[in-house]
């Protein structure tokens, strides 16, 4: 977007709360930084950054766009690509020394395919041990591996798989099956003589809660921007939320008690009540039923409810008949207010969600400001 940004309305994310967690997270096993999806919505190129100065060595996005900007951004740090590319991003991907995932022998063709006269190329094989989306089944990881190693162009590098359930201890058995068939697999391979240099299986809820599927890295997301995976887990590491979502109120007025408001004017004011304007709505990632829920947002330290169902470019806020509101008056939907606080897993709870989708909800046009550089 345009660096122009007029609204009063922002993403604020303190990057020394990035480099905070990656450095306790690294106290685990060496990290790695997940910064798919614009970092969780966070900015991937400045988390990128705070990440490695914590102490993260590698980084890990989804797809090999994101892996261009990364570079673009000088950023020259071991990049895994999670998934595999289509062909025709091969090329580039290995022009950039991103690190790709394969699992399948047409993808391990494409990449050898791509790499040309130079270096042989690093790559990381996954296995699908129960998460079912994507990557080859313990029964094909052999001939996949073989096919790398027959390319002569590419580098058995790494081996790693996904936890389904790691955040859920009632599903703990479950990790362990997931755990023991990857340790399977691992075994096997190195029989027939195919030992990688790194291997991983542990997000952010398996290196927070299962020490055991650390190995020798950890691809933490969530917890890097100091959120618990599941509310149930307690960190051993101290995190620290790194994304507030901030606005200014645009307008204010009193409204007679029976008054209705917005679209379909399903909120009626209780009693006479002073109704301020925020310029956020759900095109910026604020959900249109946020109101039926029982979403408030902070307004002088005090929580107060959404008005009405969440328009496209703005919602409105009963802040009370009494309210000293005015415009220009800070107004936090994600964050932190004097005493008060509203978490991004307050919000996915209301929503029935998690705290990744309310984050990375947080729209393109909303400008990220970053303090603690």
């Amino acid at each position: 977007m345009s660096e122009r940004a007029y609204r009063p309305a922002w993403a604020e994310v303190d990057l020394s709360a990035i480099r905070e967690n990656a450095a306790a997270l690294s106290t685990l096993a060496p990290l790695c930084a997940v910064v798919k999806a614009n970092a969780y919505g966070h900015g991937a190129a400045e988390v990128a950054g705070a990440a490695l100065a914590g102490g993260a060595t590698w980084l890990a996005v989804a797809l090999v766009e994101e892996g261009v900007q990364l570079r673009e951004a000088g950023i020259d740090a071991p990049v895994l690509v999670l998934a595999e590319p289509t062909a025709d991003a091969m090329a580039e991907a290995h022009a950039l020394g991103l690190t790709l995932t394969l699992y399948s022998e047409a993808g391990v063709k494409a990449a050898a395919g791509a790499t040309g006269d130079g270096e042989p190329w690093p790559v990381h094989v996954k296995v699908d041990t129960g998460m079912h989306r994507v990557g080859a089944s313990p029964e094909e990881v052999g001939a996949v591996v073989d096919a790398v190693t027959a390319s002569g162009s590419l580098v058995f590098d790494g081996l790693w798989t996904h936890l389904a359930v790691a955040d859920d201890a009632d599903q703990d058995e479950f990790t362990t099956l997931q755990l023991a068939r990857f340790e399977e697999v691992r075994s096997g391979l190195a029989g027939a003589g195919a030992v990688p240099r790194i291997v991983h299986a542990a997000n952010s809820a398996a290196a927070l809660a299962h020490p055991d599927a650390r190995h020798d890295l950890i691809r933490c997301g969530i917890a890097l921007y100091g959120h618990r995976p599941a509310l149930a887990i307690v960190p051993p590491v101290e995190l620290r939320p790194a994304m507030s979502l901030k606005a200014r109120v645009s307008y204010v007025r009193a409204l007679d008690a029976g008054e209705r408001i917005s679209y379909g004017r399903r909120y009626e004011t209780p009693a006479r009540t002073v109704v301020a304007t925020v310029p956020l709505g759900y095109a910026d990632g604020v959900t249109r039923r946020l109101f039926e829920v029982g979403g408030e947002v902070l307004v002088g330290g005090r929580r107060c409810p959404i008005a009405g169902v969440v328009t496209m470019d703005q919602l409105m806020v009963d802040c009370g008949p009494d309210a000293d509101v005015n415009v220009g008056d800070e107004v936090v939907l994600i964050g932190s207010q004097g005493e008060a606080e509203i978490t991004a897993w307050s919000v996915a709870e209301l929503l029935g969600t998690i705290s990744y989708e309310v984050l990375c909800a947080v729209g393109p046009r909303v400008p990220r400001v970053y303090i603690g550089r």
